[in-house]
């Protein structure tokens, strides 16, 4: 197995700056809108991104954490238990604007099981999807992401590791990973 990085730690930065520049520029206070962090690997991306809006805005902006596990259509071609991480909604989303936030955006099976899994806490008033990878021609489900921060073009034998923190304390980098 090789990695090698393919966005360095200000790059990255600089990235997720912009995409919280756009965010801002289409939800002006954000008094109508709520974060979705996709779980596992898009919570870091999303409370990273849910800081630098509260920072910038001077506002509170409703984050939670869904988990899509159960309603994916490929959860019972595992072979052993999958084991669900925990979703924490604590509020509506009925009539919001929700920005689901995920680190890659692949196949977009994941996204589309997001959403089913989105509407046991009601139906939102819209919803977009920011992703810091986005890996192009990869779609089995046609799903295209609002906000990137990159689109990368890998082969299926790779896999784009985003390797964010909750808080920037030390650096952060994206690799690709052949398997």
């Amino acid at each position: 197995m090789s990695k090698r990085i393919i966005i360095d730690n200000d790059l990255l930065q600089v990235m997720l700056d912009r995409l919280c520049q756009q965010l801002i520029e289409s939800h002006d206070d954000f008094s109508n809108t709520v974060i979705l962090a996709l779980q596992p690997r898009g919570v870091a991306t999303g409370q990273r991104i849910h800081k630098k809006l509260e920072k910038a805005t001077k506002k509170k902006i409703n984050l939670g954490y869904l988990d899509a596990t159960f309603f994916r259509d490929d959860f019972r071609r595992h072979d052993g238990p999958l084991r669900a991480n925990a979703t924490k909604i604590p509020f509506l989303i009925e009539g919001k604007r929700v920005i689901l936030v995920d680190d890659v955006l692949y196949t977009g099976r994941t996204v589309r099981a997001a959403m089913d899994a989105m509407m046991a806490f009601g139906r939102p008033k819209d919803v977009e999807l920011l992703v810091v990878i986005d890996r192009k021609y990869s779609r089995d489900v046609p799903i295209q992401p609002n906000y990137v921060g990159r689109e990368v073009i890998c082969l299926e034998s790779e896999k784009v590791v985003v390797d964010i923190n909750e808080v920037e304390d030390k650096k952060e980098l994206i690799w690709l990973v052949k398997k």
